[in-house]
């Protein structure tokens, strides 16, 4: 593991008591020898609790030495027996860890859990011991002091910045006492963070909605229906049926329900998670994270935790980040209002004559816009069976950048349900793994995310690493004998992971030191690639009905091409509101304590206009992108990314084909291969050939209006 990544190895996390066995002579920790695998995957199957344990330990160990033969080295410091020696060194702990973060999240177990909590302190004084090692500084000081007569190339360069950045930032210059308070507020922040996650899980693995007549299912699709059932019966409930707060389950039921009153109970369980007074509450976790998180801050010279967020960030400071979100907030806001009306006349034509709430939203939006468009999400599912739309993610990357997928059925699995595919390059040359991992369960936390089980890099003698990517969603789950049917929100979300997945295969870089790009930066090849999912000409390839395999019909292209801007006032405002939320926690100055957390968001977002029928996308006591770690001051940066996103994609219509394969390659060579080697701003004009602009959103998502547009009244 390199320097950098022993520092911000988050997840995993927490403590426990519990006595492991170590490698016996019946078992051998697979962790500890070259793996014996078809491509080098972990042998998913055969590794044990046991193993994580003993591969952490050890791994710290290893890494220790290794830190220590750098420091004690005779020679004096150079940047290959110092920096490069750095960024090579804990590699046992990372792959152990890389192997255990990816499962604790996609197939946990209440023991990962326990061994988490045993480890998080250890791994943070481990870290810390790295990056406060006053002699192991001084060396990387020495070096970084003589870089420009080091006459490095860019990537080398990049390494030894970052490297003595990394240092500098994690306390390395703070006196002794100071840094012996930041290993404490380490070790609470990592310890809260994964409070906070396991929480969350906790609570919403806790609520299931139990329906026993039939009545009461009116307007639910048959295939919601199907799977609620399977749900139950699974459950030791047969014949009754059983909705759960896992995204495939309760946002089709607030969408169809014909039950307010249900709608209203799934509605308040949902967006109370971490909010009910139990084990499981979060508003102290988050009142003592929000406050350690300041401490931190302060303790390195920062007045606010944004502020130190942000340094390294394309957004710099947290005026930019505002003066976005502001930007939008008035055409999005004025854009919901429209929606709000429409959703008002529905339930008045409905015969009702009560004032929607946050449970009539989605249920009424879905009246409205099929009366609007004559179009329904139920319509068009069957044209979106999971593997037709993993061809289309193939067919639109094969068309851009010319490679290849090959299903792999006799590969570990880190699920059984998973899949493996081989991707080469278009010459042949093998590219990586990739699998995919897409329904939900109890194990697995909510969500879709692209991870690693190995990450690009070269080996000792010069030969490329390839990368293991993971894809691991959360779709709706086939009923037995069916297909698994996408929603389109579903489509663009496999599109949008994918182009994670396009990152990580296509990066190349000597170092791990320099595989990041910044947090802001790193949606844009994920958000590009979801511009292919609904263009007609795609949509003519992979959208096939699964049982008669016929082609969507035009009408339907066209009609899901004139509804595609429709609710994006909705979706826009909700997004915002928790960029917003997730902000202002992280620009306050002072954490009183006993500042209550929902209190605040109230007041945050009432005093912006929010509606009442449109809560935060995330509320704070399940937010899990910045109170669980890694989008920290940074839920902006999808929005932020999307400006880069949306002007990325007009080179390719600006040309007249959104196939393009020459600005395709020059997005592989500028934006998806060199990780962190380049500043992020400079990539990006690499390749457009000028700065972005924000029109191209406001295109994207219908806000260019004039309606949209006009100055919101006070």
């Amino acid at each position: 593991m390199n320097f950098t990544q022993s520092l911000v190895v988050a997840t995993l996390m927490g403590a426990s008591t519990a006595v492991f066995a170590q490698t016996t002579a019946t078992h051998t920790n697979p962790f500890l020898s070259e793996y014996k695998t078809p491509y080098g995957v972990p042998p998913f199957e055969e590794i044990t609790l046991q193993d994580y344990r003993e591969g952490m330990l050890k791994g710290m160990e290893e890494q220790k030495q290794e830190i220590q033969a750098i420091v004690n080295n005779p020679e004096a410091p150079s940047f290959q027996n110092t920096i490069v020696a750095l960024d090579q060194c804990g590699q046992l702990l990372n792959k152990v860890q890389i192997v255990f973060g990816g499962l604790n999240s996609a197939n946990t177990s209440a023991e990962m859990q326990a061994l988490s909590k045993e480890m998080t302190p250890l791994l943070s004084a481990h870290r810390d011991d790295i990056s406060l090692n006053a002699a192991l500084f001084a060396r990387v000081k020495a070096v970084y002091d003589q870089r420009e007569q080091l006459h490095l190339n860019a990537e080398d360069s990049k390494l030894l910045e970052n490297t003595y950045k990394s240092f500098a930032r994690n306390g390395a210059n703070l006196s002794e006492a100071d840094q012996q308070k930041l290993r404490e507020l380490n070790s609470q922040i990592s310890m809260l963070q994964l409070t906070f996650g396991q929480n969350m899980l906790k609570e919403t693995n806790a609520f299931k909605l139990v329906i026993e007549d039939p009545a009461d299912l009116s307007g639910l699709p048959a295939t919601l229906i199907a799977g609620a059932a399977e749900t139950a019966k699974a459950q030791g409930l047969e014949g009754k049926w059983v909705f759960t707060l896992q995204n495939p389950s309760v946002m089709p039921f607030l969408q169809y329900a014909d039950n307010r009153e249900l709608r209203e109970r799934i509605f308040k369980a949902y967006t109370n998670r971490g909010n009910n007074g139990n084990d499981a509450d979060n508003k102290k976790v988050v009142r003592d994270l929000v406050a350690a998180r300041l401490e931190k801050a302060r303790l390195m010279g920062f007045q606010d935790y944004a502020s130190m967020a942000l340094e390294d960030r394309m957004a710099q400071n947290e005026e930019n980040v505002y003066q976005l979100l502001d930007q939008l907030w008035t055409p999005a806001l004025n854009k919901a209002k429209e929606e709000l009306a429409d959703i008002k006349a529905e339930i008045k034509k409905d015969g009702k004559k009560f004032e929607p709430q946050g449970w009539d939203w989605r249920y009424y939006f879905e009246k409205a816009k099929k009366a609007r468009f004559n179009i329904d999400e139920n319509e068009v599912r069957p044209y979106l069976e999971l593997n037709n739309v993993l061809g289309g993610v193939f067919y639109v990357a094969n068309r851009l950048y010319g490679i290849h997928f090959r299903p792999l059925s006799y590969m570990p699995k880190p699920h059984p349900e998973a899949q493996v595919f081989e991707c080469t390059d278009n010459d042949g040359k093998l590219l990586g793994i990739i699998y995919f991992d897409f329904f939900p369960r109890e194990s697995k936390r909510g969500g879709a995310w692209c991870g690693s089980y190995r990450p690009q890099t070269y080996d000792a003698h010069g030969n490329k690493v390839v990368p293991i990517v993971t894809i691991v969603c959360n779709f709706t789950k086939p009923s037995a004998g069916e297909p698994a049917l996408l929603s389109a929100d579903e489509t663009e979300t496999l599109f949008h992971e994918f182009g994670h997945g396009l990152h990580g295969l296509f990066r190349d870089v000597h170092y791990s030191g320099v595989s990041s790009v910044p947090r802001d930066f790193v949606e844009l090849p994920s958000q590009v690639d979801e511009h292919w999912a609904f263009e007609p000409e795609v949509l003519k390839v992979y959208a096939k009905h699964y049982q008669t395999g016929e082609v969507m019909p035009a009408d339907l292209i066209e009609k899901l091409d004139k509804s595609g801007k429709y609710g994006q006032g909705f979706a826009t405002v909700e997004y915002l509101a928790a960029s917003l939320l997730d902000m202002d926690f992280h620009t306050l100055k002072e954490v009183p304590a006993d500042l209550d957390v929902m209190k605040f968001e109230d007041q945050v977002l009432g005093k912006r206009g929010l509606l009442k029928q449109i809560p935060s996308r995330y509320r704070t006591t399940y937010f899990n992108h910045t109170m669980g770690g890694g989008y920290t001051a940074g839920y902006y940066s999808y929005i932020w990314a999307e400006v880069l996103d949306c002007d990325a994609y007009g080179a390719y219509t600006e040309s007249g084909d959104i196939f393009n394969q020459e600005v395709a390659a020059k997005f592989r060579k500028y934006v998806l291969s060199p990780g962190g080697i380049n500043d992020a701003m400079k990539m990006y004009t690499d390749f457009r050939g000028k700065t972005p602009d924000i029109k191209y959103l406001l295109q994207n998502r219908g806000l260019d209006t004039p309606k949209s547009l006009k100055k919101q009244k006070e």
